[in-house]
């Protein structure tokens, strides 16, 4: 149990350092670019390896959500320390941009928060795993949208293609996979700290969801007045 935790702090405090260290060395390759531009190269790693990790801690398909309320897997608390280690890195690295977005660090806050807790706890890991999961499986697509824009590709079809995919990604996700995952985590036997943060983290979905729509309805009904000015 005591080696457990040791490889836990190990794996936050390394990975707070290296993706500190990947910023950097990014920052330098595309200095021509915008701050931002970099971070969000450093997120798409991050979220790209947390769901491969996520995925790979699964331990019946049938029935990934399971063992429900169960002491945590070796597996499930690496990867939720391999996350924990990026969001500390993501909360810093805000306070160096030149616009802080409070959205940003309370939302941050809240993260390492639940990380924590179920780290401490050391419960409830497949429910936890299955969140990250779920709230990271579109983040690619959410950076790539910015990315596009940056790179000089905004307003055309492959931006907009990234746009759909971002949004269906996150639909369906957050708002079918989320409420069952809400569900589950609060029928079980789990800390009332990690329910609460499975209800919190639901009702941003919600919240970002509704922002979502108007954007995409905003951005259909651009384009479909674009292409008639142009026919």
């Amino acid at each position: 149990m005591e080696e457990d935790y040791k490889r836990v702090i190990n794996i936050t405090v390394i990975g707070v350092i290296s993706w500190g260290l990947m910023f950097v060395l990014v920052r330098r390759i595309f200095s021509n670019y915008s701050f931002d531009f970099s971070t969000r190269i450093v997120s798409t790693t991050h979220a790209t390896v947390a769901v491969a990790l996520a995925t790979l801690t699964i331990q019946d398909w049938s029935s990934p959500v399971s063992p429900i309320a169960s002491t945590s897997s070796l597996k499930q608390m690496e990867t939720l320390a391999f996350s924990l280690s990026y969001m500390i890195y993501d909360l810093i690295c805000s306070h160096f941009d030149k616009v802080l977005s409070i959205d940003n660090a309370v939302h941050h806050s809240v993260c390492i928060l639940g990380f924590v807790a179920g780290l401490y706890y050391r419960k409830c890991g497949s429910e936890m795993v299955a969140a990250l999961w779920i709230t990271e499986i579109s983040s690619p697509f959410l950076h790539l949208r910015e990315i596009l824009k940056e790179i000089g590709y905004r307003d055309t079809d492959l931006n907009l293609a990234a746009d759909v995919c971002f949004a269906t990604i996150f639909s369906l996700a957050r708002m079918v996979g989320g409420p069952y995952l809400v569900y589950v985590t609060i029928s079980a036997d789990n800390p009332i700290l990690i329910k609460a943060m499975a209800l919190g983290l639901q009702l941003v979905s919600a919240f970002w969801f509704y922002k979502i729509l108007r954007m995409m309805r905003y951005k259909l009904k651009k384009r479909s007045t674009s292409n008639k000015r142009s026919a």
